[in-house]
C-alpha cells in the first residue's frame, strides 16, 4: 500500500507543534517553580524586617521615655 505524502507531512507538522507546545509548556513550569522560591525567599527577608523594625521601635521608646 502506498503512503499518502500529505498524511505523513500533516503528522510530522503535528508532532513539531506538539513538541514545541510541550517544551515551552516545561520552560513555564520551570519559571514558575523558580518564581516561587523568589517568593519564598522575599517572604522570609520581610518577616526579618519587620522583626527588626520592632526592636527598633521598642529601643527607640525607651530612648525616648
Amino acid at each position: 500500500m502506498a503512503r499518502n505524502k500529505k498524511l505523513t507531512q500533516a503528522a510530522e507538522k503535528i508532532g513539531y507543534v506538539m513538541g514545541r507546545a510541550d517544551r515551552k509548556a516545561h520552560q513555564v513550569m520551570r519559571a514558575g517553580k523558580l518564581a516561587k522560591k523568589e517568593l519564598a525567599a522575599l517572604s522570609k527577608q520581610v518577616e526579618q524586617l519587620k522583626k527588626q523594625l520592632e526592636k527598633s521601635t521598642k529601643k527607640l521608646k525607651r530612648a525616648l521615655a
